[in-house]
């Protein structure tokens, strides 16, 4: 943003262009349409001066008083600001919100996290499931433990790929891999089952650092040993 002007009146279009001229003729930007100061439109333009003159004649016109600008120097970004702009403050005389252009929707993981916490909060409060525990006796009886066992405290998501193919698995609360019905003690034993191979899964498999963050689980093993010392 390198320019601006705020609420002025539409007037100035009829009885001064030649000021408004000097200063957005051909020049790129957002603009806001007001109606008695509330907004009613939001647009963006590579020629401000002339969208303006536009909207005294469009549909639009009579439907506004007042206009703001904002000018930039290039138009990288615009629609992006466009979009925020209008699903912010969503004015009456725009028809469609727009799209943000690779931006991830955070609702289905924030979800995903709110089940984690309530499968937590339920396995505090009754107890592990019965197949929990029978895969726990399982453990037990083998003298082995899931590797995963000591760096999750929820269900986990996983997913790597191999061949150009995605697969997914979960890691259960007892560190304990779920995948295609199967379960598995290490993250290794789950790759192979992908590859029908031996694998280092700490290196094939990822997990979900951050909204869109797939890193290695060796990831998570480094980040525990920090904490701890």
């Amino acid at each position: 943003m390198v320019q601006h002007v705020e609420q002025m009146s539409g007037r100035i279009l009829d009885k001064h262009p030649g000021v408004v001229r000097e200063y957005v003729r051909g020049k790129r930007g957002i603009y806001a349409l007001y109606r008695r100061s509330r907004l009613y439109y939001v647009g963006l333009a590579s020629d401000l001066r002339s969208r303006l003159k536009a909207h005294l004649r469009d549909r639009h016109a009579g439907k506004w008083d007042s206009f703001s600008l904002y000018l930039t120097e290039t138009l990288e970004h615009l629609r992006e600001l466009e979009a925020l702009a209008l699903r912010i403050t969503m004015p009456k005389g725009n028809k469609s919100k727009t799209k943000f252009a690779g931006s991830r929707d955070l609702r289905r993981y924030f979800k995903s996290k709110v089940r984690e916490a309530q499968a937590r909060e339920i396995g505090t409060l009754f107890g592990p499931s019965g197949s929990e525990r029978r895969r726990r006796r399982a453990s037990q009886r083998n003298g082995r433990q899931p590797t995963l066992a000591a760096y999750v405290k929820g269900r986990m998501p996983i997913r790597m790929r191999y061949h150009k193919r995605g697969y997914k698995a979960t890691v259960l609360a007892d560190g304990t891999i779920r995948f295609r019905g199967e379960f598995f003690r290490s993250p290794s034993t789950a790759a192979s089952a992908v590859s029908k191979r031996p694998m280092n899964g700490w290196s094939w498999w990822r997990y979900e650092a951050a909204p869109g963050e797939w890193v290695e689980l060796n990831v998570l093993r480094r980040r525990r040993k920090e904490r701890t010392g």
